[in-house]
């Protein structure tokens, strides 16, 4: 797929990016070579190939789901600069 210098430069408007006019037949090359690429990928053959997060295998870090008594109100209160009733206090921000 071959884009062209109107689509370079919509591309760059649409992306925010400000080109200078005679950079769009450069920014036109590079992403016709990005879309050339991509159609390259789309012959490789995956099936049967897991999806994978990363190219090592490994499992991530969980911590066993258990229930705790809780019960820590007062330790947790006592770092907090206000604290009333057993709830953080905090400035009135809306009136």
């Amino acid at each position: 797929m071959s884009i062209d210098i109107d689509t370079a430069r919509r591309v760059a408007h649409l992306a925010r990016i400000a080109v200078a006019e005679d950079d769009l037949p450069a920014l036109a090359q590079q992403l016709s070579g990005i879309l050339t690429f991509m159609e390259q990928l789309n012959e490789v053959d995956v099936t049967g190939v897991e999806p994978m997060t990363s190219v090592t295998p490994m499992r991530l870090k969980r911590r066993a789901d258990v229930v705790t008594d809780g019960g820590y109100a007062a330790q947790i209160l006592s770092n907090a600069p206000d604290a009333r009733e057993g709830f953080f206090a905090v400035p009135k921000v809306v009136e």
